[in-house]
């Protein structure tokens, strides 16, 4: 399983999450992402990437300019007097309507949507408006449009099939806004990161802004320590401000599987008041989830009631999806979670031309063992087909 962990030791902004990802990219494969960033029709924007060195590490700082001008991003107060006319004029509807304009694939589009919607929701709580009065005064700006939806393109390039990032540092102080000064971390943040770990330290200032706060949010499903992996590659995002601690964000992508297996969850519950098509049911929604097996086990329960236990064995990274619909399609009110190391054989797909016809062969090995069987549904045609038995065409092969 490929791992992408994402160290917010220095908090997360959209431009350190852009630099960090890229320095993963191969390296001929960098300038050209740089160049379609600006080729996606976002009208006088334009970035650029920039080696830099925070307290002895270097990294990419991504600097974007609007109509030949560099924002300025850490002073809040001077953005938003020379752009409060645009940013009135920055709606959800207007965000969706610049997005769809985009060179970019549906899946990304969709993504930078769904980004903003959880920002444009985050500052509907904060302010008691509704999401389609929300003016976006700190991420509405084309700037942020191009750090999002190069966040959204990179991680569609490198597709981790797990993003796991540490508690977020946000910082401390106040930060000056549209609104006034308010704390760090500034409301709407503080919103999006509702249930993920965050932390402040002495040093002040604004580590996580609105927009990191939503990635982190939309991409990452777990936040804790590093899990174990064999690292692949590593990069750092490098922020504009200098502090006593490295002012970046370090991305690191790996491998989970090794000659000792791989990790596979289980959730397991008791259940003594489903029907036979209701778990039937369930069970079907569960392998739509993601689930890699489903089974139950009769068991016996409190009150020497006959019962069921439930167990979902899924990939680490379908784990809260999997969790959502067991509670939506039982009756359970309650969860045990095992973690387990799970022993595969190597397996492949390939056909075999028997006199017969053309039959499917699934070939498995490893560990010293090599195993073969035919796809039950191909021998099944061809023995209707042919008015055989199955026996007859397995001799076949």
């Amino acid at each position: 399983m490929k791992i992408l962990y994402i160290d917010c030791g220095m908090g997360a902004a959209g431009d350190m999450l852009t630099g960090a990802l890229l320095e993963l990219l191969p390296e001929e494969e960098q300038e050209k992402m740089i160049d379609r960033l600006n080729h996606l029709g976002l009208g006088g924007v334009s970035v650029r990437r920039e080696k830099t060195r925070k307290c002895g590490i270097t990294g990419s700082h991504m600097e974007v300019s609007i109509g030949g001008m560099v924002e300025d991003r850490e002073d809040a107060s001077k953005h938003e007097k020379e752009h409060d006319h645009e940013h009135h004029h920055s709606h959800i509807s207007d965000i969706e309507r610049i997005i769809g304009s985009l060179d970019l694939t549906d899946k990304v589009k969709q993504d930078v949507i769904a980004v903003y919607k959880l920002i444009a929701e985050a500052e509907s709580i904060v302010h008691g408006e509704k999401v389609s009065e929300i003016h976006f005064h700190e991420v509405g700006m084309k700037d942020a449009i191009m750090d999002v939806s190069a966040v959204c393109m990179l991680m569609e390039r490198l597709s981790p099939d797990r993003i796991v990032a540490s508690p977020v540092h946000v910082g401390s102080g106040t930060v000056k806004c549209a609104h006034g000064i308010m704390p760090v971390p500034a409301p709407a943040t503080a919103c999006i990161l509702r249930n993920i770990p965050i932390y402040s330290t002495e040093l002040k200032g604004e580590l996580c802004t609105p927009t990191g706060a939503a990635l982190l949010r939309y991409y990452v499903d777990d936040f804790g320590p590093m899990p174990v992996i064999k690292t692949d590659n590593i990069g750092y995002g490098m922020g504009t401000r200098d502090f006593p601690t490295a002012n970046c964000l370090r991305v690191i992508m790996g491998d989970d599987k090794d000659d000792n297996g791989d990790k596979t969850v289980g959730l397991a519950c008791n259940i003594d008041d489903m029907t036979g098509e209701e778990l039937g049911f369930a069970t079907e929604k569960l392998y739509e989830a993601g689930a890699k097996e489903v089974y139950t086990i009769p068991v016996g329960m409190k009150k020497s009631r006959p019962g069921i236990m439930l167990e979902v064995l899924c990939d680490p990274k379908d784990k809260e999806n999997i969790i959502r619909t067991v509670f939506k399609y039982t009756t359970t009110i309650g969860l045990r979670e095992t973690e387990y190391r799970r022993y595969i054989l190597d397996r492949k797909e390939e056909y075999r031309d028997t006199e017969y016809g053309r039959v499917r062969v699934k070939r498995s090995e490893g560990f010293g063992v090599v195993r073969e069987k035919a796809e039950y549904e191909d021998i099944a045609a061809l023995a209707d087909e042919k008015n055989i038995s199955l026996r007859d065409i397995r001799k076949k092969l």
